[in-house]
Order: structure tokens, then sequence, then C-alpha cells
């Protein structure tokens, strides 16, 4: 039998376009052609993701609703420039919510702040009623998006974190309807937002996440209907307070509100509507409230309905916890953290909320939840969520399992471009709404380590008296040690926060106490621990400082006993950099992929116990499995056994991989190149992204494979660089070898046999080398301007594409020193395509270029030039050279001395 809410789904069927090899199932999903791009790392999730089965849970817990459909599933695809106003095809099919930089998004291109992301689908709709309304929700899309319904724009979003709903009826039509999604991403280079993503990701900053990113879904509801709902514990009255924001409020309505424990009404009351009244005030009181904290995560249900005439026309489940957070003294006068009025030390991790295959996007709600059990398992009571904000069901995991919550904003970029902080601020008041109702999130973090930061004191205390109902940390580690060194000092870097902070790296320690202030380390730790086989880039793996397993556990173990003791001298929070390792990052407790934990279990449980009290809340699951502990004997010291392993003839590619790796750690060049040239030979495509900057890495001699490989295809290795990085390498090795005598000796060659020989052996990189060094001779050493300007011809004729030398600090010494128009002319090409290439914005190189125009008598294009030079202008310096160029050319006076 079908219910009612599912009858009124059935009218709503989802319809892919008809792709050319593309199935469509009876719910008119695409179904074929879908495949996660292929991935060196990634969780054991991953290979439960499919093209129809994609995040269905209900994405809003808080504002849940039976009469839903998930959108979430193959939609088509189209990356254009910035001037397309509607894509004329689509360039294939991506899984919606992945990023489509991710591998599960079936795409896996990274999106350029200059391009736009399209999305498109198709909405069939059947009988929807007139007082009918549909809603279309999206969790979140990074950056901005522009909604598009049958071609009309029907909305503009803002905000990469923050999720929003449209009602869409009204451009609605009978039959097949066209969803249009367009966004636009500037990642690191524009005002908005990023945190940890970045375009060229290392060693902190890692892969962006451009597009949609969280589920989107469809919900049918009444012309009157629950829009929001905000719900505030008081646990010293017993009292919840409810706003409730409708849409198209009518006095002959009632809302019911109810509180309900265990399956049982504990409080409702009953409320008539007023017309066009579309906010509600109650206050329901909590008998004998249950207090959550993470020894007793209790969650009430909460139930609201909209009734005409006694008819249900709208409802909506959601639950609150009942807790308090404070900042309070102890019996011995210490300000504190208090939870539920009572000192709790917050134990906590910094969690960065990455994943290999989804990027921002977890694969499943199931690895959704296992990062946070995982976290609490270890014995750790608090979670930093750290420059980023989760989907609302992460947060619905954390209120559900009892973990408290220290929220990041996700802070401006560092250079503060315009608009940046107003859409900071818009941000934060939006966040801030969107998860106020979360009873895990207890503290608000505003700014860390200087990122972006300014207004702090404002900013810090509009926070507290917007919501006053948690604590504020103002400013994490803007006191910054290293290594017992503090990076640079603050005068009032705590001011109006509730917390005094600093981070420590390796090694904790305590802020000063300031009355009225917890004192908290918001990081420290960033213990790197590389384990083979489950590395993002084994050739950058990064942590504050490298150690192997067993040492990880000695210095975890050393820390946390310094903790205690620093929490004796009023410390009340800690926050462990981290528990996963995110791609270059390996300073986790577990390894990226969740498949290798670096301490067992119930030995960081042990250690943490000093801090916390594992109570019933922290219970392990006996069927929950978190990782393989990681084998302590698997490191580095292994090198003599494994080139056993090797002369006895092991070729396996990884085992190569690895082995060629530790030589480089040790600096074994002989056997880097041998086993090196092994590994290279078995590579089917050596030209692929990481085989060749693993090739690039181990590179260092003429006798490496990878030499041979970068010399004689340096333009396809360009390409996949996206630089002039194979033609840099080659000569680089070759000046090493070939003329270190020369250059340590200052020994003067022949050049015009040392040309010949060059040429012979290495071709044509040989052949600019030595030209290039050449040209270098006449212009540092002799002075022989002459030479200087037949040997840039002859150096640039070759290497202006991929030169090693700045072309227009060249070319400006041969604007002073040479008069020869055919070696002038010359220059004025090479120089148009450094302009064109390499120094768009710089105001020099188009100085260098205005006087070349201005010495070959193009005077009138000189002029024009020079002109821009000015408007580029940078500093007061260049400002005054300039003008007093364009000065002289106007008056047709020389800009180049004129005794050379």
């Amino acid at each position: 039998m079908i219910s009612k809410h599912h009858y009124s789904l059935l009218l709503l069927l989802i319809a892919g376009n008809c792709l050319a090899g593309n199935q469509v199932d009876t719910l008119g999903r695409i179904t074929a052609d879908y495949h996660m791009k292929p991935i060196h790392q990634k969780t054991r999730w991953a290979g439960k993701v499919n093209s129809v089965n994609v995040l269905e849970e209900y994405p809003r817990p808080q504002l849940k609703r039976d009469n839903w459909k998930c959108l979430n599933g193959l939609w088509e695809y189209a990356i254009t420039d910035s001037t397309t106003k509607k894509p004329i095809s689509y360039d294939g099919v991506i899984l919606v919510p992945y990023p489509i930089e991710s591998a599960l998004s079936g795409v896996q291109k990274q999106l350029k702040p200059e391009q736009r992301l399209w999305y498109k689908k198709n909405i069939k709709i059947q009988n929807i009623k007139n007082n009918d309304r549909l809603i279309l929700n999206f969790g979140a899309i990074d950056w901005q998006a522009t909604i598009y319904v049958n071609n009309a724009e029907v909305a503009t979003h803002t905000n990469g974190y923050e999720e929003f709903s449209i009602d869409i009826t009204k451009y609605l039509q009978a039959g097949n309807n066209e969803l249009l999604v367009k966004t636009y991403d500037p990642t690191d280079q524009g005002p908005n937002p990023h945190g940890k993503q970045v375009l060229n990701p290392m060693n902190i900053y890692y892969t962006s996440s451009s597009g949609i990113w969280q589920t989107v879904w469809l919900e049918k509801v009444a012309e009157t209907h629950v829009k929001k709902i905000k719900m505030t514990p008081d646990i010293d009255k017993g009292i919840l307070s409810i706003q409730i924001n409708t849409i198209d409020a009518h006095s002959d309505m009632v809302m019911e509100v109810a509180a309900i424990s265990n399956n049982k009404i504990i409080n409702s009351k009953k409320i008539q509507l007023t017309n066009n009244i579309n906010s509600t005030n109650i206050q329901l009181l909590i008998p004998d409230a249950q207090l959550w904290s993470p020894d007793n995560p209790f969650l009430y249900d909460l139930s609201v309905k909209i009734l005409k005439s006694g008819k249900i026309i709208d409802e909506i489940k959601s639950y609150f916890g009942m807790r308090k957070i404070s900042i309070q003294k102890d019996e011995k006068g210490t300000d504190r953290i208090f939870l539920n009025n009572k000192y709790t030390f917050n134990l906590g991790i910094l969690d960065q909320g990455f994943w290999p295959e989804g990027l921002y996007t977890a694969p499943t709600d199931e690895a959704l939840a296992f990062d946070i059990k995982t976290i609490k398992s270890m014995g750790f009571n608090t979670i930093r969520k750290h420059i980023k904000i989760e989907p609302a069901r992460w947060y619905y995991h954390a209120d559900k399992m009892g973990v408290l919550v220290w929220q990041d904003f996700v802070n401006p970029p560092q250079g503060l471009p315009d608009e940046s902080k107003t859409i900071f601020e818009n941000e934060v008041k939006e966040i801030i709404d969107q998860l106020h109702n979360h009873p895990s999130i207890i503290t608000w973090v505003i700014f860390n380590e200087r990122w972006g930061v300014y207004d702090q004191q404002r900013i810090t205390e509009w926070v507290k008296k917007y919501d006053p109902s948690r604590v504020v940390n103002g400013h994490s580690g803007e006191l910054l040690y290293v290594n017992g060194e503090l990076r640079e000092p603050s005068t009032n870097p705590w001011i109006s926060s509730d917390m005094t902070d600093v981070h420590s790296y390796p090694e904790p320690r305590n802020p000063p106490g300031q009355p009225g202030k917890a004192k908290v380390i918001g990081e420290f730790g960033g213990i790197g621990v590389p384990v083979p086989g489950h590395q993002w880039d084994d050739l950058h793996g990064w942590g504050y400082v490298q150690s192997t397993a067993d040492e990880l556990k000695e210095k975890y173990t050393q820390m946390i006993v310094t903790l205690k003791k620093l929490e004796q001298e009023g410390l009340s929070a800690s926050i462990y950099t981290q528990p996963f390792d995110v791609e270059g990052e390996e300073n986790g407790l577990l390894t990226y992929d969740r498949e290798i934990i670096k301490i067992p279990i119930n030995d960081i449980r042990n250690i943490n116990k000093s801090l916390v009290h594992l109570s019933n809340g922290f219970n392990l699951d006996p069927n929950f499995y978190i990782a393989a502990n990681i084998n302590t004997n698997d490191n580095d010291n292994k090198y003599v056994e494994l080139l056993d392993e090797y002369d006895k003839g092991n070729r396996d590619s990884t085992f190569l991989r690895r082995l060629t790796l530790i030589a480089l750690r040790k600096k074994d060049q002989p056997r880097i190149t041998q086993i090196g040239n092994s590994y290279i030979a078995m590579l089917k495509d050596p030209f692929n992204k990481e085989n060749l900057y693993f090739i690039n890495s181990i590179t260092n001699t003429t006798k490496d494979q990878g030499f041979v490989l970068l010399n004689t295809n340096a333009e396809k290795a360009n390409e996949v660089f996206g630089s002039i990085q194979a033609q840099y390498k080659v000569k680089q090795i070759i000046e090493k070898e070939e003329l270190s005598d020369y250059l340590n000796n200052k020994i003067i060659p022949n050049w015009d046999s040392l040309y010949q020989e060059m040429s012979l052996k290495y071709g044509q990189s040989g052949e600019e080398l030595i030209l290039g060094k050449r040209m270098m001779y006449y212009h540092d050493i002799t002075h022989d301007w002459e030479n200087y300007g037949k040997y840039y011809m002859l150096y640039f004729g070759k290497a202006y594409k991929h030169p090693d030398y700045k072309i227009n600090n060249l070319t400006w010494q041969l604007f002073l020193k040479v008069d020869d128009p055919l070696i002038l002319e010359f220059a004025l090409q090479v120089m148009k395509y450094d302009l064109e290439k390499w120094d768009q914005n710089n105001p020099s190189a188009y100085d260098t270029y205005a006087n070349l125009l201005y010495k070959l008598n193009k005077s009138s294009e000189g002029i024009i030039w020079e002109e821009k030079a000015l408007k580029l202008k940078r500093t007061k310096a260049e400002e005054e050279s300039f003008a007093e160029t364009l000065q002289k050319m106007k008056a047709g006076l020389p800009t180049w001395p004129q005794n050379n």
C-alpha cells in the first residue's frame, strides 16, 4: 500500500536528459556512463557510491519533512568562460553533490577563476494543486550560484557554506522542466572565504571544491508552511525558547508545538496564528530536564504542526538538547570552561573535513558519521571544526553521539581584497543562524593565526551579543609558538574574547591568564608519521616534526602528561593536530584513507583518560571497526632489507616507488638512479601528472631515465607541469655535471668547442645552456655589449618560450647598451611575448617595451605603452621614473644614455 506521502512523491518524477549512451531508470535518473575517476588513495566507502544511490539521507534533520525528493545523482555539466549566457552543449555528466575537482564527481577537473561551471537537470512535474508549493533546496554551492528554471532566472546566492531554498512553483509547467545552475568559484583568487582550499595545493593547503558540494532536494509544501525554527535552551530555568518563522500565516490556523521524550509528549502548546504575522515565539517548560553532554547526549524530539480546521497542512520534525556552556570560576577561583554548570576539560582535536575521493564531500553518510565516532572512540570529547562548515548531518551526528564542537568561521582572504570584509561578516551571520540549534556547538572561533584578521574587537563583541548562548574564541593562535619560539608578538590578542588561546607546535604550553577568560591551547602537536602505501603525496609529506610510529606514541603520551600539568595551572582545553592525514599533511592519528591508525585505539584511550573520564558515553562499540594498527617496523630502517628484495628481483611497481623514495631520503644516488630507472620502465603512462611529478623529483643526473624523458619530450612534459619546468630541470643537471669545473674555478671555456660538445650530447637543451651562459658572460664579466646583443639573439631565438633568465631584466640592458636596429627589433618581439605570457601586470616590463618602441622610432606607440606603465606603477620611485621618461618621449628627447 502506498502512503499519502509517498503517493505525493510519485508525482515528482526526476528526469535526466537523453544523453547518448546513457540509460534512464524508472524515476528518469541517468544511470549509465558514470565511473569514479581513478585515484591512488580512497576510503572504504568510495566503493559504495553509485549513480542512483548518492547521499540519500534527509539532509536537514532539524527541519525535517516526509514529503521530499532527493535530486542527487547524475546531472549534465559544462565548463565555459565567464561571458557565456547559456551553454549550447554539455561536456558530459557529473555526479552531484561531489565537487567537480573530486574523483567521485566522475569529472575531476579544476575550475579556474575565469571559468563558470553549469549544471543541468530535467524535472518532470505532474498534478500540482493551486495551494501547493515546490521548494528547491541546496545544501551548499561554492561560491556564487545563479539558478534558472525554464530559462527564467529565479535566484542568486553567495556563500559557499550556507544552505538556501527557493520557491520555484510559479516558474514550473506541466511536464518537463529544465533546472539550470551556474556557479562561480575563484577559490583563493577572489574576495570569498575559502578556508584551506587553494588552486595550487601544498603543505597545509588542499585541493579546491567548486560548485554543488552538498545535497540538492525538492520538497512539496502547502502555501502556509514553516520556514525556519530557532531553539535556545535555558537549563537554569528548565525552559526551551522557540522562535518559529512561517510563510503566509492566517488567523484561521493553529500551530501545535510539542516536546517529546522517548516517544512521549512532555509538554506542548497551541497558538492561534495571526494574518501576515510570520514569526511566533514560544517557551516550553522542560520538566526535570535531562542535560545533553558527551557523557549522556540526550536529545528531545520536537514536533511543529500547522492545522486548519483540524487538518494538518504542514508538519516538521526536529530535535533539541538541553545544555549550557559558560566561563565560570572553579573552587580555586580559576576561570574555566563549564558545561551544564560543571567544569569540563575540552580534550579536542583539529578536524578539517576532507576526503581523498570527495574532497569537501564525504562519500556516504556512514563515512561522515565515522569520523566523529572514531574521534570520540579515541577518548576525545571535543572537535574543533577547522575553517570549514559541514553539512547539517555532520552536526546531527555530533549532537547524537555527544561531541563538543568548536566551530571556526571561514576567514576572509588574507590579503583582504575589496568587498571581502562585507562578505565575511554576512557569512558569519548566516552561519550562526544556520547552526544555532545544534547543542554540540559550544564555541565560535572567529579568526585563526592572523589569517584575514581585522576589527577583531568589534566582530568578537558582535558575535557574543548576537549569540549569547555560546562562548567566543575571538582569535585562535594569534600568538603562534614553533619549537618554543614566538613567531610574532601581539599587543592585545584576546580582546573581548572568552578565552586566551595560543598555538604551540609541537609541544603544548599554557597561555597567560586574564580575568574572566579560560586558558586554552587552540592547536598543538602536528607530529608527522608517513605510512607507506597510505600517502596522498609520498614526495612531500608534511608535519611540524617527523617521527616513527613508536616515537609518535611516546611523544603523544608525554604531551598528555604535560597537558595534565598545565590543567593544574589553569588550562581548560587543548586541540591536538589532527585526527586524519589530509592530502600532503601526514600528522593525523589515522591515515587520509582512514585505513591505518597510528596509535592503537586502546592505547590512545588509556593515554587520554587522564583528562577525560571515559564514562558510558565513551564506550567502544564492539561492532564498530576503526582501522588496522600501524606496522611500527615498516619504515626507512628497512632499507637494507628492501634493497636485498630488489636485488633478488622484486619489481612490483609500488615496491619500486617506495624504495626509490627511501633511497632519495638516504641520499643514495646510485640506487636512486638504478631503482628509479626500473620504476620508470614499468610505467604505462609516464606523462600522467602524478607519474611525471614523481619522475621530476627523482631525476638528478644525466644517467637517470627521467633526464632522457624530460629532455626528449620537454614540451609534452611542460603541458602537464603547466610551466617550463622540463627544460629548467634538464639544463640544471647538465650545468651541474658539465660546467661545474668552469664555474667553480672561474675558467673561461672555449665557447665554440663547448657548444659543439653539448649540442652533440644533449641536443637543443645543451645548445641553449651554452648560448645562455655565453650571453651572460658578455653581460656580467666582459661588458662586451656587441657580443651581448649577438648572443641575446642567438639564445632567445631558441629559448624565448622557456627562458632561464628574466626577459625584462636582460632586455632593459640591451635597450641601454645596444643600438643595432636589427637586434632591437628582435628584442621588441621577445618583450611582446614576455608581456603576453608572464609580465602582464609588471609596469617595469611595460616601460621596457615602450622604450624599445621609442628607440626604434615608433614614438606614438612608445608613448602609449609608457602611459600604461605609469598607470600600473607600484611605487613612488616607479611613478617618478616613468613620468620622467614619458616627458622625454613627448619632447622627442633620448631616453637612453648617450655615452655608450
